[in-house]
Protein backbone atom coordinates (compact mmCIF):
# COMPACT_ATOMS: atom_id res chain seq x y z
CA UNK A 1 0.00 0.00 0.00
CA UNK A 2 1.55 3.75 -0.81
CA UNK A 3 0.42 6.96 0.32
CA UNK A 4 0.48 10.22 -0.36
CA UNK A 5 -0.38 12.58 2.85
CA UNK A 6 -0.95 15.88 2.24
CA UNK A 7 -1.63 18.11 5.36
CA UNK A 8 -4.29 21.17 4.53
CA UNK A 9 -6.27 23.29 5.76
CA UNK A 10 -9.16 22.43 3.55
CA UNK A 11 -9.73 19.89 0.94
CA UNK A 12 -12.39 18.60 -1.27
CA UNK A 13 -13.44 15.63 -4.23
CA UNK A 14 -15.37 16.55 -6.50
CA UNK A 15 -17.68 13.68 -9.08
CA UNK A 16 -19.40 15.19 -12.11
CA UNK A 17 -20.33 18.28 -10.09
CA UNK A 18 -20.92 16.97 -7.15
CA UNK A 19 -19.14 16.94 -3.82
CA UNK A 20 -18.26 13.18 -2.58
CA UNK A 21 -16.09 14.37 0.83
CA UNK A 22 -14.89 17.98 1.84
CA UNK A 23 -13.06 18.34 5.19
CA UNK A 24 -11.23 21.77 6.93
CA UNK A 25 -8.10 21.01 8.82
CA UNK A 26 -6.42 17.99 8.93
CA UNK A 27 -5.32 15.05 6.46
CA UNK A 28 -5.57 14.47 2.56
CA UNK A 29 -4.63 10.71 1.74
CA UNK A 30 -4.54 9.56 -1.83
CA UNK A 31 -3.64 5.53 -1.15
CA UNK A 32 -3.07 3.00 -3.64
CA UNK A 33 -3.23 -0.41 -2.94
CA UNK A 34 -1.34 -3.78 -4.33
CA UNK A 35 -2.24 -6.76 -5.12
CA UNK A 36 -0.60 -8.67 -2.41
CA UNK A 37 -2.15 -5.35 1.00
CA UNK A 38 -3.63 -7.16 3.17
CA UNK A 39 -5.40 -6.62 7.38
CA UNK A 40 -1.98 -5.98 8.29
CA UNK A 41 -1.16 -3.45 5.95
CA UNK A 42 -4.40 -1.62 6.15
CA UNK A 43 -4.03 -1.92 9.79
CA UNK A 44 -0.34 -0.64 9.96
CA UNK A 45 -1.01 2.55 7.48
CA UNK A 46 -4.04 3.49 9.55
CA UNK A 47 -2.67 3.65 12.33
CA UNK A 48 0.85 5.37 11.09
CA UNK A 49 -1.76 7.96 9.81
CA UNK A 50 -3.16 8.40 13.06
CA UNK A 51 -0.01 9.08 14.95
CA UNK A 52 2.04 10.45 12.24
CA UNK A 53 2.94 13.84 14.17
CA UNK A 54 3.02 16.44 11.12
CA UNK A 55 0.79 19.37 12.98
CA UNK A 56 2.88 21.83 15.07
CA UNK A 57 2.70 22.26 18.53
CA UNK A 58 2.89 25.80 20.47
CA UNK A 59 5.99 25.73 19.47
CA UNK A 60 5.82 25.54 16.14
CA UNK A 61 7.08 22.14 16.26
CA UNK A 62 5.84 19.04 14.28
CA UNK A 63 4.80 17.23 16.94
CA UNK A 64 1.15 16.30 16.94
CA UNK A 65 -1.06 14.37 15.20
CA UNK A 66 -4.22 14.60 13.39
CA UNK A 67 -5.76 12.91 16.28
CA UNK A 68 -4.00 15.63 18.83
CA UNK A 69 -5.61 18.13 17.11
CA UNK A 70 -8.62 17.19 16.12
CA UNK A 71 -8.47 16.90 12.38
CA UNK A 72 -10.28 15.53 9.84
CA UNK A 73 -9.23 13.11 6.87
CA UNK A 74 -10.84 12.79 3.45
CA UNK A 75 -9.29 9.60 1.56
CA UNK A 76 -9.36 9.43 -2.66
CA UNK A 77 -8.55 6.23 -3.91
CA UNK A 78 -5.42 6.24 -6.99
CA UNK A 79 -4.38 3.77 -8.19
CA UNK A 80 -1.92 5.53 -10.17
CA UNK A 81 0.53 5.71 -7.08
CA UNK A 82 2.03 2.39 -8.04
CA UNK A 83 2.30 3.16 -11.82
CA UNK A 84 5.74 1.93 -13.18
CA UNK A 85 7.63 4.70 -15.36
CA UNK A 86 10.77 3.69 -15.54
CA UNK A 87 10.73 1.95 -18.70
CA UNK A 88 9.33 3.64 -21.84
CA UNK A 89 6.78 6.47 -21.37
CA UNK A 90 3.62 4.94 -20.49
CA UNK A 91 3.59 3.90 -17.07
CA UNK A 92 2.40 0.20 -16.16
CA UNK A 93 0.15 0.13 -13.43
CA UNK A 94 0.29 -3.99 -13.39
CA UNK A 95 1.43 -3.01 -9.60
CA UNK A 96 -2.04 -2.17 -8.58
CA UNK A 97 -4.58 -4.63 -7.27
CA UNK A 98 -7.64 -5.24 -9.69
CA UNK A 99 -10.67 -3.36 -8.58
CA UNK A 100 -12.10 -6.65 -7.24
CA UNK A 101 -9.21 -6.64 -4.73
CA UNK A 102 -8.68 -3.03 -4.38
CA UNK A 103 -12.51 -1.81 -3.95
CA UNK A 104 -12.83 -3.96 -0.17
CA UNK A 105 -9.67 -2.58 0.55
CA UNK A 106 -10.18 0.87 0.07
CA UNK A 107 -13.61 0.56 1.92
CA UNK A 108 -11.66 -1.82 4.88
CA UNK A 109 -9.23 1.00 5.19
CA UNK A 110 -11.48 4.20 5.84
CA UNK A 111 -13.51 2.16 8.41
CA UNK A 112 -10.29 1.68 10.15
CA UNK A 113 -9.74 5.15 10.06
CA UNK A 114 -12.91 5.94 10.92
CA UNK A 115 -12.88 3.62 14.47
CA UNK A 116 -9.25 4.83 15.26
CA UNK A 117 -10.30 8.68 14.89
CA UNK A 118 -13.86 8.43 16.33
CA UNK A 119 -15.19 10.18 13.61
CA UNK A 120 -16.36 9.44 10.15
CA UNK A 121 -13.90 10.14 6.96
CA UNK A 122 -14.59 11.70 4.25
CA UNK A 123 -14.43 10.24 0.48
CA UNK A 124 -14.39 10.28 -2.81
CA UNK A 125 -15.78 7.99 -5.43
CA UNK A 126 -13.39 4.30 -6.44
CA UNK A 127 -12.57 4.39 -10.07
CA UNK A 128 -14.75 7.84 -10.68
CA UNK A 129 -12.91 10.99 -12.59
CA UNK A 130 -12.69 12.76 -9.42
CA UNK A 131 -11.27 16.40 -9.05
CA UNK A 132 -9.61 16.94 -6.08
CA UNK A 133 -9.12 20.60 -4.82
CA UNK A 134 -6.36 21.29 -1.60
CA UNK A 135 -4.90 24.17 0.19
CA UNK A 136 -1.61 22.42 1.31
CA UNK A 137 -0.09 23.57 4.55
CA UNK A 138 3.00 24.13 4.99
CA UNK A 139 3.58 22.69 2.33
CA UNK A 140 3.72 19.24 4.06
CA UNK A 141 3.10 16.19 1.83
CA UNK A 142 4.50 12.50 2.80
CA UNK A 143 4.79 9.45 0.69
CA UNK A 144 4.54 6.60 2.77
CA UNK A 145 4.80 2.44 1.46
CA UNK A 146 3.50 0.08 4.24
CA UNK A 147 5.67 -2.96 4.88
CA UNK A 148 5.76 -5.70 2.92
CA UNK A 149 3.66 -8.42 4.63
Amino acid sequence: MRTVIQRVTQASVTVEGRVTGQIGSGLLVLAGFAPDDDARSLDWMARKLVQLRIFNDADGKMNRSVQDVGGQVLVVSQFTLLADARKGNRPSYTGAAPPPVAVPLYKQFVRQLEQLLGQPVATGEFGADMKVQLLNDGPVTIVLDSPQS
